[in-house]
């Protein structure tokens, strides 16, 4: 089952096309990446889930019904652009939009105080948000984001502001987010965070789509049959294997070569007692590399 189902959207603007006949699915009770480097439709898409802009060509269904005003209750976003008043204090705020969201005061206290307790934030109450650290305001404008317990969640750049430690926090309250049922569309050019803790992801270039499906599938999508092996011996391993070496290099006593096989490697090929293999495997890319081959103009 899908939560929000893209079908064919296109945008146009004057001066250049945003997206192009967009297609693709977020399952339910996933986290899915939304990636693209500057410029690709990422922000345009998001505004239109939002309703704050309408596409030109297409449709988006939200739990398989045509998206309306009414599902925006359903819908918790963090915008790249931070939206906190900075003369209120936290408390107040978190109050403010809580009663926006619908929230009646008694539910919004408790859940504002759960919140603030899970981020170690409880002193921070009668702080104004101006007094705050950029990574203090990004956890209240996180949890301005989910406190009304919306079933799809889009977080913009979430990690920006925060130091490694307060980075895990947020990817695991994302996790949990996920583990309670919702879904999640994080939007992010931290590709590490991506394989960290994405399910799925489609990758937009130039308003098209040029790969989607699970982080895995996508990743797999470019492998081409390279291989890495190390080890440690004074016999060159090459010598047994009579292929083309791409990379050899050379630490603290360890070689590891990466070559490339056009049928799987048959590893009793190296059966020598000269050599001892600590590390055989397939090399798989990296979303980083993922990203950076996919949106790289020669690859058209």
């Amino acid at each position: 089952m899908s939560i929000i189902q893209i079908q064919k959207v296109s945008k146009f603007y004057a001066d250049h096309t945003a997206l192009d006949k967009v297609s693709f699915d977020v399952p339910k009770e996933c986290i899915f990446g939304l990636l693209g480097p500057n410029g690709a439709g990422k922000t345009s898409l998001i505004r239109i889930i939002n309703q704050i802009t309408a596409p030109d060509e297409g449709q988006i269904l939200f739990n398989g019904n045509p998206l309306t005003k009414d599902h925006i209750k359903q819908i918790g976003y963090l915008p790249e652009e931070r939206g906190l008043y900075k003369k209120m204090t936290v408390y107040d705020q978190l109050i403010y939009f809580a009663r926006l969201r619908g929230m009646d005061t008694s539910a919004a206290k408790k859940t504002i105080n759960e919140w603030l307790e899970k981020f170690e934030a409880t002193t921070w109450k009668k702080k104004k948000i101006e007094e705050l650290s950029k990574g203090m305001q990004q956890k209240i404008q996180f949890i301005v984001t989910v406190m009304h317990n919306p079933s799809f969640i889009i977080l913009d750049e979430p990690f920006t502001g925060f130091d490694p430690k307060n980075t895990q926090l947020i990817k695991d309250e994302i996790e949990n987010l996920r583990n309670q049922g919702a879904s999640i569309m994080l939007s992010t050019h931290r590709m590490e965070n991506v394989e960290a803790i994405c399910d799925n992801v489609v990758l937009l270039n130039k308003a098209n789509v040029v790969a989607q499906g699970t982080v895995m599938d996508v990743r797999n999508s470019l492998k081409d049959n390279t291989y890495s092996l190390t080890y440690r011996g004074d016999v060159d391993a090459t010598q047994f294997m009579g292929i083309d070496i791409k990379e050899n290099m050379q630490k603290d006593g360890s070689t590891t070569l990466l070559f490339t096989y056009n049928d799987k490697p048959d590893i009793q090929l190296l059966n020598n007692p000269l050599i001892q293999i600590s590390e055989y495997r397939e090399v798989i890319p990296s979303m980083q590399e993922v990203f950076l081959t996919l949106t790289d103009s020669s690859h058209e």
